[in-house]
């Protein structure tokens, strides 16, 4: 079994039975149980260049979650660069957010598991396909308010949600989505706040789609 597909290891706590909920609460828990890992060798480098055109459509995947989020865009060229455009609810705060190429830096491309998270949660130890795979996946990627998403940093849904509490339920399904696509772990108090916010949205399901787990050979060849 090659080295970045092996299971948590030791110490993994086992998930708890199954009880009542809609899928994304069953699939919390299907999650391994473990502890956060040192983040020692956690570069942004490590997941690749930013923003890699892994879906070879000769778009940065940063265009693509643009051109995939905003509404009223306009183009830069006849291709694909996102010149202006409008995210409209922006989901993290439910407030209008204007967004324009070269101007005031208002929207981000979030990752739902950010990278150092995953880092810490099994992504260390993958190769380096799987890592660029992980930082461009669109199931991992939303575009969103930017000063909203620089306060949330590395967390985790333990230390942290979207103000906008309408979102919350959308947004704990698609980090878990991410783990359990990619095999990461989550922590005990992970878990548990996943629990609590999908309690209370007992039927939301998993997103799916996205791109596949290992990105094409010419962004890791040497």
């Amino acid at each position: 079994m090659p080295h970045d597909e092996k299971g948590p290891g030791p110490g993994v706590e086992r998930p708890a039975p199954l009880g009542q909920g809609g899928p994304a609460l069953k699939a919390v828990e299907r999650l391994p149980v473990k502890g956060r890992a040192p983040k020692t060798g956690y570069a942004r480098e490590r997941f690749g260049s930013p923003w890699a055109d892994t879906d070879s459509n000769r778009c940065p995947t940063r265009d693509d979650i643009l051109g995939r989020d905003l509404s009223e865009v306009t183009h830069a060229d006849a291709a694909c660069e996102v010149a202006s455009g409008v995210l409209a609810p922006d989901p993290y705060t439910g407030k209008r957010v204007e967004f324009e190429r070269g101007g005031p830096s208002e929207v981000d491309i979030d990752h739902l598991v950010s990278l150092a998270d995953a880092w810490q949660k099994g992504a260390g130890r993958w190769k380096p396909g799987k890592r660029i795979a992980f930082a461009n996946d669109p199931l991992n990627l939303l575009a969103v308010d930017a000063s909203t998403n620089r306060s949330k940093g590395d967390g985790d849904t333990a230390t942290w949600l979207p103000p906008n509490k309408a979102f919350r339920c959308t947004y704990v399904a698609g980090q878990v989505a991410v783990k359990k696509k990619y095999g990461l772990w989550v922590t005990k108090a992970e878990r548990d706040a996943m629990r609590r916010v999908l309690a209370g949205c007992r039927h939301q399901r998993l997103p799916t789609g996205g791109t596949p787990t290992e990105a094409p050979a010419r962004f890791t060849a040497r």
